[in-house]
């Protein structure tokens, strides 16, 4: 993460290792059930994605995946939840360490989601929106019975999710590291904008592309479940909390409590981590108690507005014994 000195506007980081793992021999990666593990954070709503498009597709025998805790430091995302504070496959500490088998010197960004050869220790790849595409379309070897078609209407989708991402995926980032008064404003004002325009266009629809749950949903999804914990205050989006947003507030219930989505989130790791680790927006890295989670689990009442949640499709089942989050309370 950064800030143009100029602009006061938060930029953010190229992905370092932009690779793809493919089915058609397009690039140096295939496809292969057991080759690959996914570190993932349950705080980061980028790598919150592909947790979410993963257990839909049922793709968990196939691609198994290390948790890294919400705290880390300037030497990365590091396994600290795990026995030894090492992942227990990849036998690491620091997820830098994958990085630097893959690019000797590496000294770009350290993300998640980052998909990792188990042999070598390699990072293979850190690309979410091209991993999330591809799980659907080039692992469809290995998913379940009853997956999803989370990719219906790619064009439709892309459309939708290119707004989501500037204005809400990044935007409440853009709103939290700005570095001048200028900057923090425009950012606050295409956010509640493009927030304006959702809760507008989801009124009259379940979900945001055709009648199923599709991509666009999980993108906007990850974001919305992280705005009353960590954006409204900690960044500075405080228009209106999500609980204060009708539209939006059902819709989010909505997919919370359809499984494959709050079946993944810990709310606990997301407050540790933004709290706890932007220091340069939180000093003092004191963790709020709040807020009150207790309302996503009342009706959303949107099953009027009709829909087929997984289309043709069916809900994927039980998480993991091993992957399993503590309900909210």
């Amino acid at each position: 993460m950064g800030t143009d000195q100029g602009s006061g506007e938060f930029v953010r980081e190229a992905l370092g290792v932009a690779e793809r793992i493919t089915a058609d021999g397009s690039s140096p990666w295939p496809v292969e059930a057991g080759r690959y593990r996914l570190v993932a954070a349950r705080a980061c709503p980028w790598a919150n994605r592909v947790i979410i498009t993963r257990r839909l597709l049922g793709l968990e025998d196939a691609i198994g995946m290390g948790v890294a805790g919400p705290l880390h430091d300037e030497r990365s995302w590091r396994f600290h939840l795990d026995p030894g504070d090492v992942d227990p496959v990849l036998g690491i500490e620091y997820l830098r360490e994958a990085y630097e088998k893959a690019v000797p010197g590496y000294d770009e960004g350290v993300t998640v989601p980052a998909m990792v050869e188990i042999s070598s220790g390699k990072v293979v790849t850190n690309e979410y929106a091209l991993l999330e595409r591809d799980l659907s379309t080039q692992w469809r070897e290995f998913h379940r019975d009853g997956a999803p078609d989370l990719w219906p209407d790619p064009d439709a989708i892309e459309a939708v999710g290119e707004g989501i991402f500037h204005d809400v995926n990044n935007g409440v980032y853009k709103c939290g590291f700005a570095s001048t008064q200028q900057a923090y404003e425009r950012a606050y004002d295409a956010l509640w904008s493009r927030l304006d325009e959702l809760s507008e266009h989801l009124a009259t629809r379940r979900y945001l592309v055709g009648d199923t749950i599709t991509q666009a949903d999980i993108r906007l999804w990850v974001t919305l479940v992280r705005f009353d914990a960590a954006y409204h205050g900690h960044f500075k989006a405080n228009r209106h909390k999500l609980t204060e947003m009708p539209v939006l507030w059902a819709y989010a219930r909505d997919l919370f409590q359809t499984p494959g989505f709050g079946d993944t989130i810990d709310f606990d790791q997301v407050k540790q981590h933004y709290y706890g680790v932007h220091r340069s927006v939180n000093p003092s890295g004191v963790v709020p108690k709040g807020p009150d989670l207790a309302g996503w689990s009342v009706p959303h009442g949107r099953d009027d507005l009709g829909g087929r949640p997984f289309g043709d499709g069916t809900p994927p089942g039980p998480p993991p014994e091993g992957e399993r989050v503590p309900a909210p309370s």
